[in-house]
């Protein structure tokens, strides 16, 4: 029997690996924020803490199991880092709003396979698992967006959670069908970053509830109008 390509503690490794860099990822997209609002150092650090750490925190503490940056803290440590770099880097990119697009979505695919990935691990069913992995790659940047006072893409028509929720169906059923963690991991982030990536890159959206036609023309008809 051949040895397996990635033993555990290599993949664990590799897992932890890119669950920091999902948090520079999300940080830099929170100092972007940042930037925009013309914050100081201080107001960076703050949000690209909350953005880097924020979607996992909300899934450790839906899991109930200890809060990843507390057992460690080099997620914020990380996060900090990147604050004050992109403090005096922010003023060199051509186009923050459109980077700070493609930075979340680069951030929301590695933290949505991170976050269905500890789901898996800690045995949750598949749903719940899905779930996480969607939590943790959509709430740090709900909260980010609502701090800085900017339109949130989770309001808006593109698609942004869908990405997130189809990734995170790549890795579980992929994972449940043994196909091995590593290439479901890879599988789950080219879903979900291919599919925000064709979502920024041509508008597409899903469509969105509208009011019939009846209840339209009855609501802008005369009071006095008979109705049918």
């Amino acid at each position: 029997m051949q040895p397996p390509l990635v033993d555990t503690a290599n993949l664990f490794r590799l897992v932890h690996f890119f669950d920091v860099l999902a948090a520079v990822v999300f940080a830099v997209s929170g100092a972007l924020v940042a930037s925009r609002k013309g914050m100081d150092v201080m107001g960076f650090m703050w949000f690209a803490v909350i953005t880097g750490v924020g979607g996992g925190t909300v899934r450790d503490l839906i899991l109930n199991v200890p809060v990843f940056w507390v057992q460690n803290p080099v997620h914020v440590s990380a996060c900090l880092v990147t604050a004050v770099v992109m403090h005096f880097a922010a003023p060199r990119f051509d186009s923050r709003f459109k980077t700070l697009l493609w930075f979340d979505a680069f951030g929301l695919a590695l933290v949505t396979v991170a976050g269905s990935v500890k789901a898996s691990d800690v045995h949750a069913p598949a749903l719940v698992a899905i779930a996480m992995g969607a939590v943790t790659g959509c709430v740090g940047g709900i909260i980010r967006d609502t701090l800085g006072h900017v339109p949130s893409v989770l309001l808006g028509h593109e698609i942004y959670v869908t990405a997130s929720v189809l990734g995170a169906c790549t890795y579980v059923g992929l994972h449940g069908l043994e196909v091995g963690r590593l290439p479901a991991m890879v599988a789950g982030f080219l879903v979900t970053f291919v599919v925000r990536g064709l979502a920024i890159r041509f508008g597409w959206s899903l469509p969105v509830f509208r009011e019939s036609t009846r209840r339209e023309r009855w609501k802008s008809a005369p009071r006095d109008a008979p109705r049918e």
